[in-house]
């Protein structure tokens, strides 16, 4: 059935898919999958051509399934032995103790890695070659959209096959995904699965994210200071999500806006918050919803793999959330947003990494500050910084800054990263 909820119900579709591990590396590894397949096994030699920024954002992240092993060569490796392209995302989620003891094996063997020069961000090219054969697959802008197969240098699939860095994005304002969180019909709805789904899996890896010892444990540490008060519950479960998908651990989380912390930073916070306030299931699913479609519209002007981190989108999208839950007004759950998004846009984007616990955590405080801002009846006026006179504005100024203002920033950040002089 279409009708004025499709757009916004086709978008949560294509974006809350589970993922088992970060979502860069397990592209990578997604990609050398597909190519092994049609290899029939580990390839001879292997040749991997990505753009910088999955550079960042693969080499200091653990695969998981592998042992504990991170970088581009262990993700490429751990697709190349599992060979399970149908899985997508979930390319590494079965893999047994014999393909996990050849990836440790096979990670060590030569493979050669460059640096794309396509002018796409997101850009991953992984090319086999066995008995002969050669097999390359190329993906880009989102992790799963596979847009040319060659074997033995023939196109046998291309679709797509072009940069979409600058594609024309949505044109949703604040208000309207206000009132669509509040109307959808949701009861018994593919919609409510997807968000229901959501929840219960990203709630699962922030709870073993509190029992074990992953990463810098920023979750157990905000917990300690008290484990009642839902700001701070809010806060330390959604970092403990975050340290432990981080650091290799092999339950899923639903995505948002190509992104595990993404989703993790809009959906803990709204349920442990609907927990708090003993708010009605449909309430927390609303808001959840809410949540959602706030950090896809906001995340959408920023574009891929920027400088700007995007837990601040997330962070923007619960807060939101969790106005809706305390039953804040459209103009209220609009001023939330314009002042977290005045607080915590400067948060850069390094990679991933262990610290993106922290900084899911950064985001999430900043928009509770927002919340008790605007119910002391305070907000940022237009003219602060770069506060506009709407929140639509404010939401373009900052997707202005991120995908064109911070292209330099991006740049020094990996070279930085990557210890170049």
């Amino acid at each position: 059935m279409t009708d004025s909820y499709t757009p916004y119900r086709e978008a949560l579709l294509k974006e809350l898919l589970p993922a088992m591990g970060c979502t860069e590396p397990i592209a990578l590894a997604y990609a050398a999958a597909e190519a092994g397949k049609r290899l029939g096994g580990y390839p001879e030699s292997i040749d991997v051509e990505v753009s910088r920024n999955i550079v960042k954002n693969v080499k200091s992240v653990i695969v998981p399934n592998t042992g504990g092993l991170y970088g581009i060569e262990a993700a490429v490796a751990a697709g190349f032995v599992s060979r399970r392209p149908e899985a997508k995302l979930q390319v590494l989620a079965q893999v047994s103790d014999e393909e996990r003891a050849e990836i440790g094996r096979r990670v060590h063997e030569p493979m050669t890695i460059r640096q794309s020069t396509e002018p796409d961000v997101f850009f991953i090219r992984v090319t086999g070659t066995l008995r002969g054969k050669t097999t390359s697959v190329t993906i880009r802008t989102y992790h799963t959209n596979i847009t040319c197969i060659e074997e033995d240098g023939r196109r046998i699939f291309s679709e797509g096959d072009v940069c979409e860095d600058s594609a024309p994005r949505e044109n949703w304002s604040i208000a309207e995904l206000i009132r669509i969180a509040r109307e959808m019909p949701l009861k018994g709805t593919e919609t409510e699965s997807l968000l229901r789904r959501q929840m219960g899996c990203n709630l699962a890896i922030a709870r073993e994210g509190l029992k074990g010892s992953w990463g810098a444990t920023i979750g157990q540490i905000l917990l300690a200071r008290d484990t009642d008060d839902p700001a701070v519950k809010a806060r330390a479960w959604a970092a403990a999500a975050s340290d432990a998908r981080m650091n290799g651990c092999e339950l899923p989380v639903v995505i948002v806006s190509g992104s595990g912390n993404q989703g993790i930073t809009a959906s803990v916070p709204v349920a442990i918050f609907g927990e708090a306030l003993h708010s009605t299931d449909e309430e927390v699913i609303r808001a959840l919803l809410l949540s959602d479609l706030v950090t896809i519209a906001l995340k959408q002007g920023i574009g891929k793999l920027s400088a700007y981190c995007g837990a601040v989108s997330a962070g923007c999208g619960s807060g939101a959330g969790i106005a809706m839950l305390e039953h804040l007004s459209d103009k209220e759950i609009e001023a939330v947003i314009s002042n977290a998004l005045a607080i915590t846009s400067g948060l850069l984007c390094d990679g991933a990494k262990s610290s993106c616990a922290a900084k899911i955590s950064m985001s999430v405080e900043g928009a509770l500050l927002a919340l008790d801002m605007v119910k002391h009846k305070k907000a940022f006026r237009a003219g602060d910084g770069i506060v506009q006179e709407t929140t639509d504005d404010t939401a373009a100024a900052v997707g202005r800054i991120a995908s064109q203002g911070m292209v330099d920033t991006d740049r020094e950040i990996i070279r930085v990263m990557l210890h170049e002089s």
